[in-house]
Parts: C-alpha cells; sequence; structure tokens
C-alpha cells in the first residue's frame, strides 16, 4: 500500500474479513442513529472501518519509527484481522528502550482518541460527521486501553516484559512473566467478554451471543498463539548467538566421483564421519551427497549405484566458511537453500559437511527449551 519512512505496508485478506463485518455491525447499529440515511449508511459503515484502520496504520507507524530511531530495523507494517503488527527486526538492547517501544503505540491511539473527541464537541452528534468522529473516538481509545493489557503479544506485554527486565536484569524472566500473563489474560478473554456482553444486554438475540463467543475465541486464540510465539523467538534469539558452523558440521570424507555408494559409505563408516564430498580429479571438491537421497537407496543396490546420482553439485552459496556464527549462519542458509553445504577453512580446503536437519534439530531444541540431543 505504499512505503512510509522506507517501511512497505501490506493489508493481508484478513483485514476484508474484518471489514465487512465492521461495515455490518455498524451500518446495522446507524440505522437507529440516521435512519433516513437508508442503506447509504453501509457506506457510512465502511468508510469508518477504512477509517478506523488508518488509525491502526499510525498506530504503526508509531512504533516504527522509534524502531527507526533505535536502529532495530524495521522489514513491514502489516495490517490485518483485528489490528497490525509492526515487524521490527531486532530487540531493544535495554528495557527502557523496549518499554518506550511498546509505549509509543497506545500513547499515540490516547492522542488519536483525544483528538477526534474535540472534532466531536465542534460538530452535532447526531449527524454523519457526529457518528464518525464518536466511532473513532471510542475505538482509538479502545485500541489504547486493549494494548496496554499487561500480556504478550500486546504492547502492554511488552511494557511488562522491559519492567521485569529492568528489576531482575534477565529478559528471558521478562519475557516468562509476560508470556504467561499473556496467557492468563486469553483465558480471561474468552470466559469474560460473552459474560460482560449477556451483563450489559439481556435481551440480545442469539445472533448477538454467538457473535460475541465468537469474538472472544478468535482474540483469546490470537493471544495465545502470540505468547507462544514470544517466547519462541525469546528462545530462538537466547540460542542463536551460541550457533556456529565450526562446531555444527559434521566430518566428512573425500571420495572420487565415480566411486559406488556402498564403497563410499563403507570408507565414512570406517573414518566415522558424517558425510561424503565429491572430488575431481585434482581433489577439488564438486559435490555434496545428499543424506535424503542416500536413504531413498535400497541397501542392496548401493553397490551398483554411481555416487553421484545422490549427490547435488556445489553451486555458488552451497559452500560457507567454517568461522561463521550466530544471525551469520541464518542469513547464509537463507540466501541459498539446501540440505547440505560443504564448510571450508580459511585457506580454501574442505572442513566437513553442515546437513540443514543437524542445525533444525539444534533449533527445535532450543525453542522447546530442552538441551540440544
Amino acid at each position: 500500500m505504499g512505503r512510509p519512512f522506507g517501511v512497505p505496508v501490506y493489508v493481508t485478506p484478513s483485514w476484508f474479513l474484518v471489514a465487512a463485518l465492521i461495515t455490518w455491525i455498524f451500518g446495522s447499529r446507524l440505522a437507529d442513529v440516521l435512519p433516513e440515511l437508508g442503506y447509504v449508511r453501509y457506506l457510512l459503515a465502511f468508510s469508518f472501518a477504512v477509517a478506523f484502520y488508518g488509525s491502526v496504520l499510525v498506530h504503526e507507524l508509531a512504533h516504527t519509527l522509534v524502531g527507526l530511531r533505535y536502529r532495530l530495523g524495521v522489514r513491514r507494517i502489516q495490517l490485518q484481522f483485528l489490528g497490525g503488527v509492526s515487524e521490527i527486526e531486532k530487540e531493544a538492547d535495554t528495557p527502557w528502550r523496549e518499554f518506550w517501544l511498546a509505549f509509543v503505540g497506545p500513547l499515540l491511539s490516547l492522542a488519536l482518541g483525544g483528538a477526534f473527541w474535540l472534532g466531536l464537541r465542534s460538530v452535532e452528534p447526531a449527524t454523519v460527521p457526529g457518528v464518525l468522529l464518536a466511532g473513532l473516538m471510542i475505538s482509538n481509545l479502545v485500541v489504547a486501553a486493549f494494548n496496554l493489557l499487561p500480556g504478550l503479544p500486546l504492547d502492554g506485554g511488552r511494557m511488562l516484559r522491559a519492567v521485569v527486565w529492568a528489576v531482575t536484569g534477565n529478559p528471558m524472566k521478562g519475557t516468562l512473566a509476560a508470556v504467561w500473563a499473556g496467557r492468563a489474560l486469553a483465558i480471561l478473554v474468552v470466559l469474560g467478554l460473552p459474560i460482560i456482553g449477556a451483563s450489559q444486554n439481556a435481551e440480545r438475540s442469539t445472533t448477538e451471543a454467538m457473535l460475541d463467543g465468537v469474538l472472544a475465541a478468535i482474540l483469546g486464540f490470537i493471544i495465545w498463539q502470540g505468547a507462544g510465539n514470544s517466547l519462541r523467538n525469546a528462545r530462538l534469539k537466547q540460542v542463536l548467538p551460541q550457533l556456529r558452523i565450526r562446531e555444527l558440521a559434521r566430518r566428512s570424507i573425500d571420495v572420487p566421483a565415480d566411486t559406488p555408494l556402498g564403497e563410499a559409505m563403507r570408507r565414512a563408516r570406517e573414518a566415522q564421519a558424517g558425510a561424503i564430498v565429491l572430488v575431481d580429479g585434482r581433489g577439488d571438491p564438486v559435490g555434496v551427497v545428499k543424506e535424503s537421497a542416500v536413504t531413498a537407496v535400497p541397501e542392496h543396490r548401493r553397490p551398483w549405484v554411481a555416487v553421484t546420482a545422490v549427490a547435488r553439485d556445489l553451486e555458488p552459496g552451497l559452500t560457507i566458511p567454517v568461522d561463521l556464527a550466530g544471525e551469520q549462519v541464518l542469513d547464509a542458509l537463507r540466501r541459498n537453500p539446501a540440505t547440505e553445504y560443504l564448510v571450508v577453512r580459511p585457506d580454501g580446503t574442505t572442513y566437513g559437511v553442515l546437513a540443514l536437519s543437524d542445525l533444525e534439530r539444534r533449533l527445535t531444541a532450543a525453542l522447546q527449551g530442552r538441551p540440544a540431543a
């Protein structure tokens, strides 16, 4: 939709679903306030949906500007079902930067609510401008209040994380506190919203009651899922600095390209190597055997299959230096996706082979909070 401050803004398909829902609900309520509008009220309701998400975009731009100010990098902004997300690339390096990065969004929503309140004072309430301004004022105040709730993935959860981080000096403790607060909040939303709706309107229809229940379930699921994702991201960032190609790479052996697969595997077992590298007549590596392809060859056929049949040529990007560590590892693999990579020393000689499956096991163990096998 554009690139304000150089950050691309995307609208996901789920936005159209929530825009249709807002148009239907708000348009139905307008019949009581402005009955003379007729079916034009749905056009007005759709305009409100667009303006509301314009306010959400301003909320996310506040996060973006602070993220850019702290040089954290912002990948993109997404407007989606029930809100927006600013994808900030790096974590804040201090708890108070984390606090302000989170707080600025609700703060701006409060400011927008105040601005719409001032505008509402200058018009008649029972008019088109009055109804739009009142709706935008209330919606922005609701957005601010909801985002200030102390549980991840909401802004209030990030603020809670920052406070616990500042008190304990441990960002992971802050994350855990905010994650469990978010999960408790999800349960309260699922159980509490339908009860609140019933207490405010005892004569509501079955459709309205069902709508409240579905909305509560969706909100609770989003909060619970977001809290879990926040915990996994925190664990991933915690383990990333410990990733070193030197430790992850398997020992390998070199074999000529015309070697039978069975013979190559026998040599690998004798050398206690976990990978096989193909070399040409000069001894230069030209390919890496794919573990998945070897598994697909029945054992009785391996003496008759050339090792080249289960190898991948060393294309540009499939050779990585042994000294890579941390996020450099993931960056190198993202640029050139593969299942095996040749790992080389600074002088260009072969150190071993990095199998993507080994890296995945290490990351999976970290995300599940257990030691790597």
